[in-house]
């Protein structure tokens, strides 16, 4: 009784109402309504296994989970396991249910890694046979299809027929006597095809009479002649009736011979559905999965950003006020909690956010919390909130809560001489009070000191000084609060740890209009040995204030050093693939100019073999050609370093740290020198730094006789020039002008010497492109070239 007592002052069937506006079906509503709270762990973490597991498949489905086709079908496998007959409708919708139940099993098949949802399914019989027999004589109307059997298609066929002959014989007597008639129309009176006849006319088309109007001037009959027909239509319909009668009888016995199988496809399909609708609630809540814990095992109970789901609701639905979450942090030792503070400041609520997260998380829901969300699994949740004051059975308030608090204390069947704790969770709001001060103090610490020896958890709010020294004297207590701003004397809704409240009575009272005359009495009466107390108490809250503000700003700092972490990481990490990208682009580029060379100079042997014997000689060049190219691809030797000395504004990287920075003032005279890089600055020696090319920091080389090279120094061997057709220019027959525009391109664009074939001509051209060459900025020098390439008809330009 007294854990029934408790899900109606949690408000649970409310929270369960909304749970079902997550559900897809009927069944699954019903469900969601009426749901049950488990009695044992497992059973619980089966539950919540299942919802862990919907709740991934949806997020990998485009559209979700879906339920389309299914329906509640119970009261109909009820009446087929009674012999009764399926309307057609029924039929149709369990053909419906069985193909809606496939398509779920299909696409939980499709994951083989939910191996919850799949071990459910994997029991899942759909009957394709059935649903097909029942489409096959069902239409989508829920109507005995003519393909049903071939006597039922006879049958309307006949019937078909008969209507025709009917419909025609009326319409010959309407052209006949249309004068006799009220309207020229074929109407019907209950199976019977009649036409309406003038009252005053009835003897000029004699027949059977099956209704009047209300005037009396109109009078239904059918003709004579057509009464034969009319009784034949009749027996054709019961015919009918019969033959549907019997499909039906046929199909409802198929439905009856497997019940037990569609009633364990219903039970799996309403427990897909519910915990689609967990999942999707817990989605909407922004809720996390809860992991069990064992307090024996020092575990402590975690539930940060704790939110309140019904207020989420009222907030989103209703127009309230937004939720402010609360922390709870218990630890493993800690068997009691009392919340002081003063009223209306959220401590009803917490208790009742406390109760509400233990129940959803038995039930297999998520929790309004942020990760991890671990607590115990309370085989009971047993509370005494509000006041159960009552007229007609003359109780007061303090009666109410003790008998409240007796039926917890049968619950938990322990007498007090048992000192072992159930795991049960236990909430007293506002313990002791309704009585005298002295008496109600002394028995609420003598209940909270029992119920720390008898259940797992208690919390209990209260106004009492007592309780809050209980704390300084049993390891297993535990002091929280609700914080009050003086500034604005209103509550802030945060619940404080290790801090006892303050009441805050009489600041209340002032805030609400009391008279302050009489508020000033009421402190002189108190005395001063309270205000100490709550100064002693203010000021520990203004330390936990500066406590947090410092913590979240050193937070912040965290996360920006983080941001600049990954951020810098990033850049390293880009600057190495694009180095080793060019790396490879340059190899790239290098074979392609070697693979171009031999393909010319084996179009010269090939062209040198057809006539004289000299295509020896090409081969000969073809070898020296692989010789220069087994040159080319070994791996380049590195630069000889040069001494580099940055300046102000240069861009240098940090070899230490692998990042390029910004030099933003010169090097002391102990070697060192302000660098940036992203928004940090720093100082660095030279010798920790380089060129972007790689060059370390060096002195500067002795100065030596100008003109006088250094004896060991011997100039690096220059690169073999390979004249291919991709650096070979035709400006044969072109003027000066268009050949400028060429030449041009392909300066900008050359990598190495170009040949310019020009011809000797008139030898305007030779000179137009020598005077242009010696004025572009990246022509190093130019010479004719060989004989054997074109003599002075051929100009090479090295860039």
């Amino acid at each position: 009784m007294i854990q029934s007592e408790t899900l109606e002052l949690l408000e649970w069937s409310r929270l369960c109402q909304h749970l079902s506006t997550f559900a897809a079906t009927k069944l699954g509503a019903v469900a969601s309504r009426h749901l049950t709270i488990p009695t044992s762990k497992n059973l619980s973490e089966e539950l919540l296994a299942q919802t862990k597991e919907v709740y991934e498949l949806e997020s990998r489905l485009n559209s979700g989970l879906s339920f389309e086709g299914i329906q509640d079908i119970g009261d109909s496998l009820e009446r087929a396991q009674l012999y009764g007959i399926l309307a057609g409708d029924e039929l149709l919708a369990i053909a419906t249910t069985l193909s809606g139940a496939r398509n779920l099993r299909r696409a939980i098949d499709n994951h083989e890694d939910l191996t919850v949802l799949t071990s459910l399914v994997s029991e899942l019989r759909t009957y394709p046979e059935v649903e097909q027999e029942i489409h096959r004589c069902v239409d989508e109307r829920g109507q005995i299809a003519d393909r049903a059997s071939q006597k039922l298609g006879d049958i309307r066929a006949d019937l078909r027929k008969t209507r025709s002959q009917i419909t025609q014989k009326l319409h010959n007597i309407i052209q006949v006597k249309s004068s006799a008639l009220q309207e020229n129309i074929i109407t019907q009176r209950g199976d019977r095809f009649v036409i309406p006849v003038k009252a005053t006319h009835k003897d000029a088309i004699p027949g059977i009479v099956h209704d009047t109007s209300t005037s009396g001037l109109t009078l239904y009959v059918e003709p004579n002649s057509v009464v034969p027909m009319g009784n034949q239509l009749r027996q054709l319909t019961r015919k009918e009736e019969i033959e549907e009668e019997a499909i039906r009888r046929l199909l409802s016995e198929q439905v009856a011979a497997i019940c037990p199988d569609l009633e364990r496809l219903l039970l799996i399909v309403t427990t897909l559905d519910l915990a689609t609708a967990k999942a999707r609630y817990g989605y909407w809540l922004k809720a996390n999965p809860p992991r069990f814990i064992d307090i024996k095992a020092n575990e402590k109970i975690t539930l940060r950003q704790l939110r309140h789901p019904l207020l989420e609701w009222q907030h989103h639905h209703e127009q309230g006020h937004a939720v402010i979450p609360v922390d709870l942090l218990v630890q493993p030792e800690t068997r009691v909690v009392t919340i002081t503070g003063p009223n209306t400041g959220g401590k009803t609520v917490t208790l009742k956010t406390l109760a509400l997260a233990a129940l959803m998380a038995k039930a297999g829901m998520f929790v309004p919390a942020r990760e991890p969300v671990e607590l115990p699994w309370f085989d009971m949740i047993l509370a005494d909130i509000g006041d159960e004051q009552s007229l007609q059975q003359s109780l007061s308030t303090f009666s109410g809560h003790i008998r409240r608090i007796s039926r917890i204390l049968n619950e938990l069947g322990r007498d007090a001489t048992c000192r072992v704790s159930t795991s049960s969770l236990i909430l007293l709001d506002e313990v002791g009070a309704g009585t005298d001060p002295a008496e109600g103090s002394a028995l609420a610490i003598a209940l909270l000191k029992y119920l720390a020896d008898h259940a797992l958890l208690t919390m209990a709010s209260t106004h009492f000084g007592e309780l809050k020294a209980l704390k300084y004297q049993d390891e297993r207590f535990e002091n929280a609060s609700v914080e009050f701003d003086d500034a604005t004397l209103s509550p802030t809704y945060r619940l404080l740890w290790g801090i006892p409240g303050r009441s805050n009575a009489l600041a209340i009272a002032r805030r609400l209009g009391l008279n302050p005359e009489v508020v000033e009495a009421a402190k002189q009466e108190m005395g001063g040995a309270n205000d100490e107390v709550n100064s002693v108490i203010a000021g520990l809250e203004a330390q936990r204030r500066r406590q947090e503000t410092k913590a979240a700003e050193a937070q912040k700092l965290l996360q920006q050093a983080e941001v600049l972490y990954k951020q810098v990481s990033e850049k390293a990490t880009s600057l190495e693939e694009r180095e080793q990208s060019l790396k490879e682009k340059q190899e790239i580029a290098v074979q392609e100019a070697i693979a171009s060379a031999k393909g010319e100079i084996a179009t010269v042997i090939r062209r040198l073999q057809k006539g004289t014997p000299t295509a020896q000689e090409a081969q000969v060049a073809t070898n020296n050609l692989n010789q220069i190219a087994e040159k080319f691809t070994t791996p380049q030797q590195q630069k000889p370093k040069v001494g580099f000395m940055p300046k102000v504004g240069d861009r240098i990287r940090i070899s230490k740290l692998g990042q390029t920075a910004e030099v933003i003032t010169a090097p002391d005279s102990d070697g060192e020198l302000n660098v940036r890089f992203g928004i940090m600055k720093m100082n660095v020696k030279l010798t920790d730094i380089e060129s972007l090319d790689g060059q370390k920091v060096e002195p500067p080389p002795a100065r030596t006789t100008r003109n006088t090279p250094p004896a060991n120094v011997t100039p690096p061997p220059e690169a073999p020039n390979i004249r291919t057709s991709k650096n070979t220019f035709d400006i044969r027959g072109k003027r000066v002008a268009d050949a400028e525009i060429i030449l041009d391109k392909a300066l900008s664009e050359a990598s190495g010497p170009i040949w310019i074939i020009h011809g000797h001509g008139t030898g305007k051209l030779r000179e137009g492109v020598h005077a242009y060459l010696k004025q572009h900025s990246r022509v190093k020098r130019m010479e004719p070239a060989a004989q054997a390439d074109g003599g002075t008809g051929v100009t090479i330009a090295y860039v």
